[in-house]
């Protein structure tokens, strides 16, 4: 398997582990049967699902704080430089504000995407350990979700393993 394809599958089977913890979730917490996903074109949202029959398209993006915190997590060689860069991070940001900084990048990029669907709802999986769905819950006032976005509602899974439970971010 070449790197490109390597890196694809990683990318797909990620996104499918994202939509599967979210469903489990939102079934749990809504009672509403949500099931059977498979995965799409570039020019759809990345998976798609039954939500009580109907079709339902989730575009699923990762939380990770920074590209360096990214390659950590999903267990990457690091160099010196980006250990260096993860040291200073560490050093002098707050966490929450770069919780909030990384939320708000993904949603402002993906505000300006449109997809060839109905229905679309934007899943974020928390991938970074040191925030969970408690802390987004208390940040939520701080979280600006732009107003021209084509997502008919977006959750984010609370941490990586999905223990924490979702948070709905919109409506």
């Amino acid at each position: 398997m070449s790197p490109n394809q390597f890196s694809d599958h990683e990318k797909i089977e990620l996104e499918h582990q994202a939509a599967k913890l979210f469903m489990r979730w939102y079934e749990h917490d809504t009672g509403r049967k949500i099931r059977h996903i498979w995965h799409n074109q570039p020019s759809k949202p990345d998976v798609s699902c039954k939500l009580e029959g109907e079709r339902l398209d989730l575009e699923i993006a990762h939380l990770y704080g920074t590209e360096q915190e990214a390659m950590r997590i999903l267990g990457r060689n690091l160099s010196s430089e980006t250990r260096g860069e993860l040291r200073r991070l560490e050093r002098e940001s707050d966490p929450h504000q770069r919780l909030l900084k990384a939320l708000n990048r993904i949603l402002n990029n993906k505000a300006t995407k449109r997809y060839k669907t109905r229905r679309v709802w934007l899943v974020i999986r928390n991938a970074h350990p040191a925030w969970t769905a408690r802390e987004i819950e208390t940040l939520q006032h701080r979280i600006d979700v732009p107003g021209n976005h084509v997502f008919e509602q977006i959750w984010i899974v609370g941490d990586f393993a999905g223990k924490s439970g979702i948070v709905q971010l919109y409506p």
